[in-house]
């Protein structure tokens, strides 16, 4: 144990905790904001339309998954194959108040998505920052002090977020955008990956399909830092 639990790894924790927990709050009041802009007030009676990581945090998924994750994969071994994934409290929305169904169920399940691109983009402008104060981009991919560590996560975290959210399998936003598209008939086949979706999701990550399906949004993320 000593041998991993060094100040760097601590921080290395901590500023992963931070950006998990930003890149979570932002995303779920996204979608309690956006519902609330068509007509549902659900997730604002309860408090959810705010950045405050104490209203969206799930103590398991925000905490005790990615700090055990995040622990053992310092470890190594058949222990550092446990997916580092994270999930937040599930905004409770009322789609019957929404003032058009269709519209309101594309843009609340896509709203948290955007969010977590508007974060990247911010990543991006802080790299911009850091250039010009000297830096470099290997320097950002080493890590080399907290600050490049926390700007690299924001990028990286959010970016792997909103593709992992796009992804069409329920109950992912991915998929209840899917649902807006598909005929009436095959909706039932929708609510029925539903019930397996969560662990559709883990053997994703496990077997490193979503690794593949991420790779080339980093590959044009590396390109995009390297031209500015």
């Amino acid at each position: 144990m000593g041998d991993f639990l060094t100040t760097d790894f601590v921080s290395h924790l901590i500023i992963f905790l931070v950006n998990l927990m930003l890149a979570i709050s932002v995303h779920e009041a996204a979608h309690a904001w956006t519902s609330l802009k068509w007509g549902d007030d659900t997730a604002y009676l309860l408090g959810r339309v705010t950045l405050n990581p104490v209203s969206h945090t799930d103590p398991i998924g925000t905490l005790l998954i990615p700090i055990a994750a995040f622990i053992f994969g310092a470890l190594g071994g058949a222990l550092g194959n446990i997916p580092l994934i994270g999930w937040g409290k599930p905004t409770p929305v009322n789609p019957k108040k929404w003032t058009d169904y269709k519209k309101g169920n594309f843009w609340v399940s896509i709203a948290g998505v955007l969010a977590n691109l508007i974060l990247v983009v911010i990543g991006i402008a802080l790299t911009k920052i850091l250039f010009l104060s000297g830096y470099t981009l290997r320097e950002l991919a080493d890590g080399a002090n907290p600050l490049l560590i926390f700007v690299k996560g924001l990028m990286t975290l959010n970016l792997s977020l909103a593709v992992f959210n796009l992804l069409p399998i329920p109950p992912l936003d991915g998929g209840k955008i899917l649902g807006n598209f598909v005929p009436d008939s095959v909706k039932p086949v929708l609510d029925m990956i539903e019930q397996f979706g969560f662990m559709l999701l883990l053997l994703f990550v496990y077997l490193g399909i979503f690794r593949m399906i991420i790779s080339p949004f980093f590959m044009l993320l590396g390109k995009i830092l390297q031209s500015i």
